[in-house]
């Protein structure tokens, strides 16, 4: 296996078993602080089964092979489509705080917006490099409405920050793919610009505004975990307070295991763990696109570089809400926080990048300008 390959795998592993330990210290501790009836252990062992489940089906992936996962995307996207009807049938999706994001499987649950972050993009790959034909304006409407039947689906749910990912992973291939900026920036202007007019005549987005930029105004509503947040990773200074040390995860922060769990890294190990983190996350950032930069044609270019984009910007998004530089949307840690959904389709992604960088190398048949 190639050193690129190597490191990129471990620094996922090591961001996985670190993850682990916090996902342990933050349930176990919010076990015993609400004497609930679970074991302390049951946060770890969850996340474990489906990190052993990533492992099968990424040994799938890689049986199949990049280019063949890329020919049959349109399959995986329509089955991963069909699943996002589901979400919405009572009885087989789960409804939490009034969003349908969830599919229940017995004990567990499946969040299928999370494959559709990945395929959304993969398949779009797929659709303009397997045409040979220049691209006219019908055929990329055409296929921007295939891709927005599963981002109506996810929208409605609602989870309007996946669909804000997806987009943005759409706009990356936008530029990378050379799409004629009349096809798709002018609309988007005019979207954006008639968008912000009508937002800023609702009274609740003004609002949302205003706790966003003071959370403590709003501190037994929606802005409480920004509070909390903040607290926590201010007290943790530059060393932290040390390890299972955190007063915030004693309820004081709800879902710290989740979208939060940095802000327990912060208040346990201070500066020094999150910059331990941000490099984590760098190195997988230059490692990606470098494997991207050495792909031997367009589609596994596109693939890697988006695919690696994706993996930083959420990692961008879910520090940027901890640190408040950012409104809470609800952004797990990639392969970090507790999220089983998210762990399932991010290392199968790491996979397909692994499988790219793997390849036996033939000289480029393309040029990057």
């Amino acid at each position: 296996m190639p050193r690129k390959s190597l490191l990129l795998l471990l620094c996922v592993l090591v961001l996985f078993v670190l993850g682990l330990s916090m996902v342990f210290n933050t349930t176990s501790a919010e076990v015993l602080d609400r004497a609930l009836d679970k074991s302390t252990h049951h946060a770890v062992i969850k996340q474990i089964l489906y990190a052993i489940l990533a492992g099968i089906l990424a040994a799938g992936v890689w049986f199949l092979g990049f280019d063949q996962i890329l020919r049959l995307s349109g399959f995986f996207l329509a089955c991963v489509t069909f699943l996002l009807v589901l979400v919405f049938i009572p009885g087989v999706g789960v409804c939490l705080n009034g969003a349908h994001r969830w599919l229940a499987i017995g004990s567990y649950s499946f969040q299928p917006s999370e494959l559709a972050k990945y395929l959304i993009p993969l398949y779009y790959i797929y659709a303009i490099t397997s045409s040979k034909a220049p691209l006219l304006l019908k055929d990329f409407l055409k296929l921007l409405v295939k891709l927005a039947i599963p981002m109506g689906l996810i929208l409605i749910e609602p989870d309007n920050g996946c669909v804000a990912i997806i987009l943005s992973s759409l706009l990356v291939l936008f530029l990378l793919t050379k799409i004629r900026w009349v096809y798709w920036a002018l609309p988007l202007l005019v979207i954006l610009v008639v968008g912000v007019a009508a937002a800023s005549q609702m009274p609740h987005v003004h609002n949302r505004i205003q706790i966003y930029l003071h959370p403590e105004m709003d501190q037994q509503g929606k802005g409480h975990q920004p509070h909390q947040a903040k607290i926590a990773a201010g007290s943790g200074g530059a060393f932290g307070r040390g390890l299972g040390e955190s007063l915030q995860k004693l309820d004081y922060l709800p879902h710290a295991r989740s979208d939060y769990i940095a802000a327990i890294v912060a208040e346990e190990f201070g500066f020094i763990g999150i910059c331990v983190l941000v490099v984590l996350y760098t190195l997988i950032g230059y490692l990606g696109f470098s494997i991207a930069a050495e792909a031997d044609n367009l589609p596994a270019f596109y693939t890697v570089a988006v695919f690696t984009f994706l993996i930083c910007f959420q990692t961008f998004l879910n520090l940027g809400v901890v640190s408040g530089l950012l409104p809470s949307k609800g952004t797990n840690l990639p392969f970090f926080s507790h999220g089983s959904s998210s762990l399932l389709a991010n290392l199968m992604v790491i996979c397909i990048i692994l499988n790219i960088a793997n390849r036996k190398k033939t000289p480029k048949n393309y040029v990057i300008t």
